[in-house]
């Protein structure tokens, strides 16, 4: 299913949009809408984002249920910070894998920094208290203002959001690493302000009608072969280079030397003495190649090792 994915400052406004879309989607078409997310996890997010570690395997278990869920017919929405460039490379590389398309959304709210450590939005089921908000706004004074650093005697009530910690958030703006449309995958890129409207139309669009990336060679699985196909193919090449070796030794510059199991028209031409050590490198050169581009006939192995040792001798 196409992947959107959704980054941004905490308390940017990312859940909001993250349900606007999935609304959209489930209205407009018979597609299933997935929205994979920390509150999934049941995590604490100041204690997440204070240690590394933690925060590590949160991102490591979002990407997994990610990766259970895409296919090419639904929709998934990951809606968490994905600041670190090289995780959203790591999604990108996953879609490729399930050859779908994807997008990046990028929530930009300037309330957030101006209190960074609350929300300022509510659970649509209720409004908060205008004492209650009186109350947190002015908690939010006293952490800018450096007069207190924790929340403990401050109750919120259950119509506020979580929370996101001063401390934590100066550590998360400092690292996030914002979207850049140049790069693969980050395009496309929707940039959503805090009074915008979801582009919906060009998001699915983008999901939609667009091609997916196509899947390169460390994206694809590897075909199958049979069991024994390593060990046929260390054998045959290991007998190959045993023959070379010691044909050299009654042989001149011109001659050609028969190998076993190679047919007629795949013979070694010998124009000059090779030592082991080099034949032995191109063994390992033919393996690995071989590896990753297994045949399906093991009695093909010795013409193509003849005509790689032709084309890397001369």
């Amino acid at each position: 299913m196409p992947l959107i994915v959704i980054c941004g400052y905490p308390c940017s406004g990312k859940t909001r949009r993250a349900e606007e879309l999935k609304a959209y989607f489930e209205q407009n078409g018979d597609k299933k809408v997935y929205i994979v997310g920390e509150g999934g996890l049941d995590v604490d997010r100041n204690t997440v984002y204070a240690d590394s570690q933690k925060e590590k395997d949160v991102r490591s278990s979002l990407k997994a249920e990610v990766e259970r869920k895409i296919n090419k017919d639904d929709v998934v929405i990951l809606d968490s910070l994905n600041y670190i460039k090289g995780y959203r490379y790591e999604l990108f590389c996953l879609v490729k894998h399930a050859q779908t398309p994807h997008c990046l959304v990028s929530i930009h709210d300037a309330s957030s920094l101006k209190y960074p450590h609350l929300s300022q939005k509510f659970c649509p089921s209720s409004a908060p208290a205008a004492g209650v908000l009186s109350d947190v706004r002015t908690w939010a004074e006293m952490l800018q203002s450096g007069t207190t650093r924790t929340c403990e005697h401050v109750s919120f009530g259950a119509q506020f959001c979580p929370v996101v910690l001063f401390c934590s958030f100066d550590a998360l703006v400092l690292r996030f690493e914002a979207p850049d449309s140049r790069n693969r995958w980050d395009s496309p890129l929707f940039t959503i302000l805090q009074d915008d409207t979801l582009p919906y139309e060009d998001i699915s669009d983008a999901l939609f009608k667009r091609k997916a990336p196509p899947p390169n060679q460390s994206t694809q699985s590897q075909p199958l072969s049979s069991a024994n196909f390593l060990y046929e193919l260390d054998k045959i090449t290991q007998d190959v280079l045993m023959v070379i070796f010691n044909a050299q030794k009654t042989s001149v510059p011109g001659d050609l030397i028969l190998v076993p199991g190679a047919t007629e028209n795949f013979h070694i031409q010998f124009n000059r003495s090779v030592n082991m050590a080099e034949l032995r490198k191109l063994r390992r050169q033919f393996i690995s190649y071989t590896k990753m581009h297994p045949t399906e006939n093991t009695g093909h192995v010795s013409n193509m090792f003849v005509q790689y040792l032709n084309k890397s001798l001369h």
